[in-house]
């Protein structure tokens, strides 16, 4: 069985559930799974010491290497997801949130794994989060002074604010919402054509979930020991 097919499985009970109350939930939910691990999907920490071996303990080209897979995994799920007339939306648009999410913290906390971030402490889980926002994102919230600071300000706070962590659930949701929303539009008509909405799909997830991993790759500067 391939990945795809895995997480649409582990996803499954998780998909269900976007709605406005429990959404920020299930992005909870969803960070932890990426993280931590499900099945034979593995832990953010455990992918990070597997591509950091197989680049030779080459820390930049492991980053690499993890946003690139990452990229055509999503690529994958986009195309998989937009498949399909309207009568599949029901269960197609919580699916897409949930491979885009899942996909993309993974992706964030696998960096953030190789840059030497304790994913165990609850700041760097937020600031796996905000990575998610994207740049323009982080910067109109931090301009509203809805966040804080950057990821980076964020994981190396002086402490954690419990309050942060329904704030970026509920930002993190929005933006996923509003990204699929908008994608939605965008392959209305394509979907009479299924593979063509397919298409425009992949291409979107794609190009998404390459632009957080640019920014994560530029927000998390190494905190690893000078050698």
């Amino acid at each position: 069985m391939g990945v795809g097919s895995r997480l649409g499985k582990a996803l499954a009970p998780y998909g269900v559930r976007i709605a406005p109350p429990p959404a920020t939930r299930f992005v909870r939910q969803v960070l932890e799974l990426s993280i931590d691990g499900f099945g034979r999907y593995p832990s953010a920490a455990e992918a990070g010491r597997k591509r950091l071996a197989t680049n030779g303990g080459d820390v930049e080209r492991a980053i690499h290497g993890v946003i690139e897979t990452h990229v055509r995994l999503a690529g994958v799920q986009g195309f998989a997801t937009n498949l399909g007339g309207v009568v599949t939306l029901a269960v197609t648009i919580p699916a897409n949130v949930a491979g885009m999410a899942l996909l993309q913290c993974h992706m964030v906390a696998t960096i953030a794994h190789l840059r030497g971030y304790d994913l165990d402490d609850a700041r760097v889980r937020n600031a796996v989060l905000a990575c998610m926002l994207g740049e323009d994102g982080v910067e109109d919230l931090v301009r509203k002074k809805r966040l804080p600071s950057s990821p980076m300000g964020i994981a190396t706070a002086p402490a954690h604010d419990p309050a942060l962590d329904q704030r970026l659930a509920v930002e993190v949701t929005q933006e996923l919402v509003t990204k699929v929303g908008g994608k939605r539009v965008a392959t209305s008509v394509a979907r009479r054509v299924p593979i063509l909405g397919g298409g425009i799909g992949a291409v979107s997830d794609a190009f998404s979930t390459w632009r957080v991993g640019r920014f994560a790759d530029r927000s998390l500067l190494s905190r690893r020991p000078v050698r």
